[in-house]
C-alpha cells in the first residue's frame, strides 16, 4: 500500500508541483523554438524551481511562438532567435532545435555571454562537437556555463545503478531504447539527414551515453554497426533503427538496440545490463582442489525516466566447481531489488524531491553551477560530449553510413 500511495503522490507531485515564489536573482531563461520537449524539459521543472524564470521565447512562425506563450505563460515573444540572445534581461539559453542547428545557435548565444542549456546531441558531429567545447570563449575568467541535457545522469537511480557496478571488470554491457512507432511517422524532422537526423543521434545517443558511463571508459573501436533505414522513396541516408557493437579498453563488448519505429505491441522498457567477468571468491569452506566463482549481473530498468517507476536488480550467480576440470559441482542464484528516488536512499548527501523528474535534477544541477554552487557533484562535462560525438561517429562509420554533415562553418 505504501509504495502505491508514493507512486500516487510523485505522479501527482510532478503533474502539478509546488510552485514557490521567484527569488531575487533567479536565472531567466530564453526558448530558442517553441519545442514539444521544452515543456518537458524546461517549463514545467522550472515551476518548481525559486530561482529560475522561464522568460522569453521565438520561431520561426512568430504567431506560433505567440500561441506558445500564451499556453505556456511566457511574458515575452521575439520575433527572432537572435533577439532572444540580444535581450539583455535573459541570463540563459535553452536550445531544443534540430541536431543540425546546435553548433550555430550554442556559439552564438555564448558570444552573447549566456549560459547555454543544450539539448542532446550536442552537435552534429564530433568536429563540431570540439569546436564547441573547446572553444576560447569557455576558458576565459567566468566564462558561460555550457551543459548537454543529458538528464538521465543527475538522478539518484542512475548514480546509484553505476555505484554498483566494477567497471574495469565488466564483460559485456547493454542499452536499449524503442520508441513506439506511432509517435514519430517517416516525415518528421528526426529522419532528416541534413539536420543531422538518425536513430543513434536521437535515442541512441542514450544508449552510447550509458554504455561510456558503464564501462567508465571511451571505445576503443566500434566492431559493428547495423542499421536499418526508412522505406523508399524516404531519406536512404537516415537510420530509423541501429543496432551496434563496441570494444572497450578492458576488452569487454558494449551493444545498444536504438529504435526510433519500434511495433507498438512490440514495446518494452527501456533497460541496461552490466555483466561482470568471471570473480573467484574465497570460500573457507571448500578444500583446495575447489573454487566458489561469481558472476555479477545488474539491470536498470526505466531509469531513463525512474520518477515514474525503476528497479535495479543485482543478480549473482554462484557455482562451486573443481579447479582442474572446471566441472561445476553445485550452483545457486541471489537476486537484490534496489530504488532511489532521492539521494537519501542512496547516500543522504545531497537533497531533492522524490517526485523531481530528470529533468527537474538537470535543472537543479544548471543553475547550481551558475551560481557557483557545489551541488551534487554529478555533471556531464565538455570533453565527456566530445567523447559522446566521437563514439556516435564512430558508429556511423562503421554501418558505412556518412556522417552527420555540419551546417555552420566551424570557428
Amino acid at each position: 500500500m505504501a509504495s502505491i500511495i508514493g507512486f500516487a503522490a510523485r505522479i501527482w507531485n510532478l503533474n502539478y508541483p509546488p510552485q514557490p515564489a521567484k527569488k531575487d536573482g533567479a536565472v531567466r531563461i530564453g526558448l530558442l523554438g517553441a519545442s514539444g520537449i521544452a515543456p518537458v524539459a524546461v517549463i514545467q521543472p522550472a515551476k518548481s524551481h525559486a530561482e529560475v524564470i522561464v522568460t522569453a521565447v521565438a520561431a520561426r512562425d512568430v504567431k506560433k511562438a505567440e500561441a506558445y506563450a500564451k499556453k505556456h505563460s511566457i511574458p515575452i515573444v521575439h520575433k527572432s532567435y537572435q533577439d532572444v540572445i540580444d535581450d539583455p534581461a535573459i541570463d540563459a539559453i535553452y536550445i531544443g532545435l534540430p541536431n543540425g542547428l546546435h553548433y550555430e545557435w550554442a556559439l552564438k548565444s555564448l558570444k552573447a555571454g549566456k549560459h547555454v542549456l543544450l539539448e542532446k546531441p550536442s552537435t552534429s558531429n564530433a568536429a563540431e562537437a570540439a569546436s564547441l567545447f573547446h572553444h576560447e570563449l569557455l576558458k576565459q575568467p567566468n566564462a558561460p556555463v555550457l551543459l548537454e541535457a543529458f538528464h538521465p545522469l543527475f538522478t539518484p537511480a542512475w548514480q546509484l545503478y553505476l555505484s554498483l557496478l566494477d567497471p574495469p571488470n565488466l564483460a559485456s554491457a547493454h542499452a536499449t531504447l524503442l520508441v513506439p512507432s506511432i509517435l514519430f511517422g517517416n516525415d518528421d524532422i528526426r529522419y532528416v539527414y541534413d539536420l543531422a537526423g538518425g536513430a543513434l543521434m536521437d535515442c541512441g545517443t542514450y544508449c552510447c551515453l550509458f554504455l561510456r558511463q558503464m564501462f567508465g571508459s571511451e571505445p576503443v573501436e566500434c566492431i559493428e554497426a547495423t542499421p536499418t533505414f526508412l522505406p523508399e522513396p524516404w531519406d536512404q541516408k537516415c537510420d530509423q533503427v541501429m543496432e551496434a557493437k563496441w570494444r572497450f579498453p578492458n576488452g569487454g563488448i558494449g551493444s545498444i538496440d536504438a529504435n526510433l519505429s519500434n511495433p507498438v505491441l512490440k514495446s518494452k522498457l527501456p533497460w541496461c545490463q552490466a555483466i561482470h567477468k568471471e570473480k573467484v571468491v574465497q570460500d573457507e569452506e571448500l578444500s583446495e582442489e575447489k573454487e566458489h566463482v561469481v558472476v555479477k549481473r545488474v539491470v536498470g530498468t526505466l531509469l531513463m525516466q525512474p520518477v515514474v517507476w525503476h528497479r535495479i536488480s543485482i543478480t549473482e550467480q554462484h557455482t562451486i566447481r573443481n579447479i582442474a576440470d572446471k566441472k561445476a559441482l553445485k550452483s545457486w542464484t541471489t537476486t537484490e531489488y534496489m530504488k532511489a528516488y532521492k539521494w537519501e536512499e542512496f547516500n543522504g548527501k545531497k537533497k531533492g524531491e522524490d517526485w523531481w523528474n530528470t529533468y527537474r535534477w538537470m535543472l537543479e544541477e544548471f543553475v547550481n553551477k551558475i551560481k557557483g554552487r557545489e551541488g551534487s557533484g554529478v555533471w556531464m562535462s565538455h570533453q565527456n560530449s566530445i567523447h559522446q560525438m566521437e563514439m556516435i561517429d564512430s558508429g556511423y562509420a562503421k554501418a558505412g553510413m556518412a556522417i552527420r554533415p555540419s551546417s555552420h562553418v566551424l570557428q
